[in-house]
């Protein structure tokens, strides 16, 4: 395995490249010669990079087929094409490669200022219209070897996820070349998706066994023409709160919401296992493209088996390619594109957990409502009869429920929420709650005090007052595409930048002010939860105190803006 970055330049372009394992380190400065050398001795093996998937590999190939890089580069980032539709000479030259970055695209400095990673941007213009001098080549070499080395930490980081690609290669017989594909590409791949093309994406129908009882009108609001349109929602009233139907999926909750069981309640999160690969398989739903008809029902079997075996490893890639197949029916460059049988999947799901809360609302108080699952108070008495209804409609519609108890919920809105157990753990979703890890280490003092505090009823002054640690102050901002430059208000003028990724503190100096994004048009705006009076440190800050830092932390920022997001849970 080797990890490599490229840095293309107008005359000039350099590669560094490590083997952790051999403990090799490769620079490359203009040399293809040299490139092919080492591109010959790592042919057969992995190539890790950062968006590799659309840049890199594409640069190694067209260099080893003898095109400039920066005829490729532009072609890439300045047409907005894809790297493989350059020329048909790239296809020629194998290459393992295996993209680091998430699904999800995030830059990789802002991955790197999450771990407290020095994040300074070379000073060296890409746009530069000479060929580099010696110290330029010097600092651009040092700023691409930083970046491979925190791929590399990242990697280990996000280990799971090449662990995750690997079992589906291994297990379903793939090439190493498949490492190049993004896991929806080798599920087209694994169930023998041949790209078609469908013109009835709009022919929508409901459920032959769906009963929606007093909330019939929402499946007519799907099955009218005047409403096939993505933009389009249904906003109603089921199980006593309002609910937003709509072609994504459907969600309903409780605002400012708080409720604390007696002894004789219990909530109850019921959600339906696995639900749109099942129902994929039990109303023949799957991608229309698919040609082994049969390979996911296998596949999705398998998945169960394993996770009621407890076997989670082994289960992982099963369970991988039954979570992507929907998201693929909805992917026009994906073999599995199937938009009518996307949106079926979709609509089917949300008519029947409607039709499920039409039978069981009468013994139930809905606090949260999803496509897929659903947070209901129930009496313990009542347990008994909730589930025989739900075993009936279970019965009728194929799917199954899997079950959670909770005995306090504490919901901001549907998509921000905290369940607590009898036991004192819990369930968090939404980016105010959610457990951060060392790839979104965001604001993590302002979590930490607002989890604390909703949990435990510690005042967000003992957690933020208390904590000398610099990087749980941090926040992480990245300029857009959409502007040029960014201005700090500082010493009673402005500071320009054109770097793209800052690490910001809020301070008491009043020397200090706003953090701008500017794109020479519109008025400057300033970053989102940003402080009026911030300082940026792009240093490594890993280990440090608060009080080692340039100018005083402002505390109190912080303090204020826990009771914020505090209120926005519960109110005044």
């Amino acid at each position: 395995m080797i990890f490599y970055d490229f840095e293309v330049f107008v005359y000039d372009w350099l590669m560094v490249g490590i083997d952790p394992m051999k403990q090799k380190e490769y620079i490359i400065v203009n040399d293809p010669v040299s490139l092919a050398n080492i591109y010959s001795e790592y042919k057969n093996d992995i190539w890790c990079g950062y968006n590799s998937r659309a840049y890199d590999q594409w640069i190694l190939k067209g260099i080893l087929s003898g095109f400039d890089p920066k005829e490729i580069n532009d072609f890439i980032i300045i047409q907005k094409k894809k790297g493989h539709e350059f020329s048909s000479l790239l296809h020629r030259i194998r290459l393992n490669n295996y993209d680091v970055m998430p699904n999800i695209p995030v830059s990789l400095k802002v991955l790197e200022g999450f771990i407290g990673n020095n994040i300074h941007e070379t000073s060296v213009p890409f746009d530069i219209d000479r060929k580099l001098t010696e110290q330029e080549i010097k600092e651009t070499i040092g700023y691409c070897r930083d970046d491979v080395l925190n791929l590399i930490d990242i990697f280990i980081k996000r280990k799971s996820e090449f662990d995750s690609q690997h079992s589906l290669v291994k297990e379903f017989g793939l090439p190493l070349s498949a490492f190049g594909k993004t896991q929806a590409q080798l599920a087209a791949t694994i169930l023998g998706a041949k790209k078609k093309r469908f013109k009835d994406e709009w022919e929508i129908r409901l459920p032959e066994c769906l009963d929606l009882g007093k909330y019939k009108a929402v499946g007519d609001w799907f099955l009218n023409p005047d409403n096939h349109d993505y933009d389009l929602k249904l906003t109603t009233t089921v199980g006593e709160i309002e609910i937003v139907v709509a072609w994504g999926g459907l969600h309903a909750g409780r605002n400012q919401f708080v409720y604390q069981c007696s002894d004789d309640e219990v909530i109850l999160d019921a959600d339906i296992g696995q639900m749109y690969p099942n129902i994929m398989i039990h109303y023949d739903l799957q991608s229309r493209a698919v040609t082994n008809r049969n390979k996911l029902a296998e596949i999705l079997e398998t998945s169960m088996r394993l996770k009621r075996e407890g076997r989670k490893k082994e289960r992982e890639p099963y369970k991988r390619i039954c979570n992507i197949v929907y998201g693929a029916c909805g992917d026009k460059f994906n073999p599995m594109y199937d938009p009518l049988h996307r949106n079926l999947v979709c609509v089917f799901g949300q008519v029947l957990m409607i039709d499920l809360i039409d039978k069981i609302e009468h013994l139930v108080r809905c606090f949260n409502i999803n496509t897929d699952g659903i947070f209901i108070l129930v009496k313990k008495k009542d347990i008994p009869e909730l589930k025989r209804i739900i075993h009936e409609w279970e019965i009728r519609t194929g799917l199954r429920m899997e079950y959670d108890e909770f005995t306090k919920f504490i919901s901001k809105d549907v998509n921000n929420y905290i369940a607590v157990r009898a036991n004192g753990s819990y369930h968090a979703k939404g980016a105010y709650v959610k457990e951060l890890g060392p790839l979104d280490y965001d604001l993590p003092i302002v979590n930490e005090a607002v989890k604390r505090y909703l949990l435990f009823g510690i005042p967000v002054e003992k957690t933020i007052l208390d904590c000398n640690e610099l990087i749980k102050f941090q926040k992480i901002v990245r300029l857009s595409s959409k502007y040029k430059w960014v201005e700090h208000e500082i010493d009673n003028g402005i500071q320009r930048y054109e770097y793209k990724s800052y690490r910001v503190f809020a301070t008491t100096d009043e020397s200090c002010g706003r953090l701008l994004k500017c794109d020479g048009v519109r008025n400057p705006a300033k970053f989102g939860n940003t402080p009026d009076r911030c300082f940026i440190e792009n240093g490594d800050v890993r280990g440090k105190s608060v009080k080692e830092t340039s100018k005083p932390v402002d505390k109190q920022w912080y303090v204020d803006l826990a009771k914020k997001r505090i209120s926005d849970f519960v109110g005044e």
